[in-house]
């Protein structure tokens, strides 16, 4: 996950996020290989960004961006549809407002999609840099990132997927062939894998959902998947 940076004081490149999930679950079963997630924070380096952090006060410093694009854009709207709805982005942006925080119906979606305004995408607005590890948080929230996990003695990993996303979405995540030859998915809350060995003890202890492909996983799982190739 990219993230831009704007009159916050935070280093560049990679950066490890501290997962408590994660690191209970290193604690637990000390794995041979550990994979935690990282994000890369760039400084106002905006267009490539998945998400945007920014303090208040440079708020008009991004909208400014996205107000001379709409400006620029009415003058060749292709067409009555996307004239209103550049006119209501103007409108939004008008009030100091990103447009990631307005309501837009399914088919404008489809059009701000194309036109790729910087604020349309999530934007976190703090009034104080928050430490870099709660912006990395605050961002994930905002563009509605989860995590599920894989853990053993192995590896235990970190998966980020979009909130709300299905078993067979989760392991393609993991790995193309685990998609295609997806059967079925063991999958068990963090809270409750906490409580005990490993999977095997959660399945005899009733703990464990033998879930289908298009099964909602929740944010913090544990999932094995059953699958043939």
């Amino acid at each position: 996950m990219r993230i831009a940076f704007h009159e916050l004081n935070y280093p560049e490149g990679k950066v490890k996020y501290n997962d408590e999930r994660l690191l209970a679950l290193q604690e637990k079963f000390k794995p041979d290989k550990y994979s935690p997630f990282f994000a890369e924070l760039h400084k106002d380096e905006f267009v490539h960004a998945d998400a945007i952090i920014i303090l208040e006060d440079a708020l008009l410093d991004l909208l400014i961006e996205d107000m001379e694009k709409i400006e620029t854009r009415l003058e060749r709207a292709e067409s009555a549809e996307e004239k209103a709805l550049l006119e209501k982005c103007r409108d939004i942006l008008n009030e100091e407002k990103p447009l990631c925080d307005a309501e837009f119906t399914d088919a404008e979606k489809e059009i701000l999609t194309v036109l790729a305004f910087l604020s349309y995408k999530p934007v976190v607005i703090v009034k104080e840099a928050p430490d870099v590890n709660d912006a990395i948080k605050l961002c994930l929230e905002k563009a509605k990132v989860m995590f599920f996990y894989t853990a053993g003695k192995k590896e235990v990993h970190a998966w980020p997927v979009p909130l709300g996303s299905d078993a067979v979405t989760c392991a393609g995540k993991i790995h193309s062939d685990l998609a295609r030859g997806f059967i079925k998915a063991d999958v068990v809350s963090f809270e409750d894998f906490m409580t005990v060995f490993n999977m095997s003890e959660a399945q005899k202890k009733g703990l464990v959902k033998l879930v289908d492909k298009n099964y909602i996983i929740e944010d913090g799982s544990i999932i094995e998947i059953r699958f043939n190739v």
